[in-house]
């Protein structure tokens, strides 16, 4: 076997690949699909996908046809692992450890095949195609390979979520983090809190870049996702073995839920009823009120959501919780005295306790970001490490799972040059080969405490993306390195061949352009994607890498 970069455009690189060689297999009008019991889903796949993409049936055939595209489940590997052999005379075969690696296998038949083969339709019908012949070999570096999608700053319709979960499946990613709910906005339907989406949905206007900015689209924006649109957004998932991760954001982050429910706040410090959805960007001041009322609600809204995602976790946020309302709050003072804790930041720690339980004994695990370490870190729950890679070393060695995300390696939103044309510019420069050098395990955790990191994920916050264009620009090229990085198995930062990687974006570009990715080109902006005159907030310097 040989290095699978120095061969192949493939994204993210393989772990193995023997050949090419200078034999190809055809597909063509005459190609079968032989599909073994339990890869159903990845056959449905194959044709509507490279089916539409070359116009061609892909009939059912005989797993010895000559022309065929087998489909084996192969309990001899790990689930996500696959093995796909393009052979002169015996066609296509993909096995793999569960039907999650055979839908891999088929994403890499897909980057084979060309850049035709993410178009929709054919745009030279009648054409064949061919693979060299080889035999290439992979699994995933981690098992969590995430992207988080902020859907509550600005709305992504469901077909742009639908997309996105395309994308991702094209990179081999398979945890979506959806973040629901925020201050400014609520996109989830919960039945019996039907005011959450009536009100809490939608603002009167949203500042225009940076909350510094002058500058105000004074047009309403909202939006919501109705119990229907998130079945078929999580079946549509599943399909694609993604499992979708729902956030509902607690003790903060909650001006939208206290607009639509003015008990939930800190009512006896702020007159809550003259709350409306926030417009603008930062961090809020309003947070729940720690009553038995608040708790109640949330596990009425938490009912709903477990019915509608089957997923193992729950985000429940628990970031960036400002504790002024609740110093001046005689209610929760009276809280804090009455279960003996020594201040709010134990008050926080018993609010998200109190849910963790709650999940558990429902079968479920709860995952939070880093600031749920403060006050101690309730049993059983996972961090989201956010806030450089500390809360992440302090989760995993007391023993608790981690997902590494940090602000200043892996935040989407931040700007991808220094130059004056980058739209919006936020936070620190982090260009392709700097997420390409991302490692999400710390140097510093023994064997046993690595095992705790579950895997890494890339964070998209669109508080500056008013619309998918804008999400493509500030995702892509970036996401295809995160991609990489997260499931191959690369070595040390230092000594990544980010030259290697730049030369398979090549072909990785035209597949992009196939899609109709808005990405970011190497050579900067294109005219349409900068916003002159928008108020951002560029940080200058390299980031901590702590």
């Amino acid at each position: 076997m040989t290095s699978a970069v120095d061969r192949v455009d493939l994204v993210p690189a393989p772990r193995a690949v023997d050949g090419p060689g200078p034999c190809r297999v055809g597909i063509d009008e005459r190609t079968t699909v032989w599909a073994a019991p339990g890869t159903e889903g990845t056959e449905r796949w194959l044709r509507a996908t490279l089916g539409a993409a070359f116009g061609l049936p892909l009939r059912p055939g005989p797993p010895d046809a000559r022309d065929s595209v087998r489909l084996c489940p192969d309990d001899t590997m790990e689930p996500e692992a696959y093995r796909l052999s393009v052979l002169a005379g015996r066609g296509v075969e993909i096995r793999g450890g569960g039907p999650a690696g055979v839908f891999w296998g088929a994403q890499t038949l897909r980057q084979l095949l060309g850049r035709d083969a993410f178009r929709r339709a054919p745009v030279r019908p009648g054409a064949t195609c061919g693979i060299p012949h080889q035999i290439i070999e992979d699994a995933p570096r981690f098992r969590w390979r995430g992207l988080m999608l902020d859907v509550a700053r600005h709305f992504m319709p469901k077909d742009g979520v639908l997309r996105y979960l395309d994308l991702m499946a094209a990179h081999k990613l398979n945890v979506f983090h959806f973040h629901l709910t925020d201050d400014q906005g609520w996109r989830i339907e919960i039945e019996r809190y039907p005011r959450l989406t009536e009100v809490g949905s939608w603002r009167v206007r949203t500042k225009s870049g940076h909350r510094a900015s002058p500058l105000w689209d004074e047009k309403p924006h909202g939006g919501f996702y109705t119990q229907d649109d998130i079945r078929e957004i999580v079946a549509y998932a599943a399909e694609r073995h993604i499992t979708v991760v729902p956030e509902i954001d607690l003790p903060g982050h909650s001006q939208a839920a206290i607009a639509a429910y003015p008990e939930l706040g800190n009512t006896d410090v702020v007159d809550t009823t003259a709350l409306s959805v926030w417009d603008t960007w930062g961090i809020n001041p309003h947070v729940l009120a720690p009553t038995d009322g608040t708790l109640r609600f949330y596990e009425g809204v938490f009912e709903e959501v477990l019915e509608l995602f089957p997923s193992e976790f729950l985000h429940v946020g628990g970031d960036e919780c400002l504790k002024d309302q609740w110093r001046r709050s005689p209610t929760a003072q009276a809280r804090i005295r009455e279960l003996g804790l020594a201040d709010e930041d134990q008050l926080q720690s018993w609010f998200i306790r109190h849910f963790d339980t709650w999940l558990s004994a429902r079968g479920r695990r709860l995952i939070g970001w880093d600031e749920i370490l403060e006050g101690g870190l309730a049993d059983g729950a996972a961090v989201s490490s956010w806030r450089g890679y500390a809360g992440g070393i302090a989760a995993a060695r007391a023993g608790h799972d981690v997902v590494m995300c940090p602000e200043q390696q892996v935040y989407l939103d931040h700007r991808q040059d220094g130059g004056a044309d980058e739209p919006v510019p936020i936070g620190y420069v982090r260009t392709l080969e700097d997420v390409y050098r991302f490692e999400p395990v710390p140097a510093e955790l023994t064997p046993e405490e690595a095992a705790h990191v579950l895997g890494a994920q890339a964070n998209l916050w669109t508080e500056v993306m008013e619309d998918p264009a804008r999400v493509d620009y500030q995702a892509f090229p970036r996401l295809a390195a995160f991609a990489e990085v997260a499931w191959s198995a690369l070595p040390a930062p230092a000594e990544r061949d980010f030259a290697g990687f730049e030369r398979r974006m090549g072909a990785h570009y035209e597949r992009l352009d196939a899609l109709g990715v808005g990405y970011r080109p190497p050579t900067g902006p294109r005219p349409w994607q900068r916003r002159p005159g928008v108020l951002g907030r560029p940080i200058d310097g390299p980031p901590p890498n702590r």
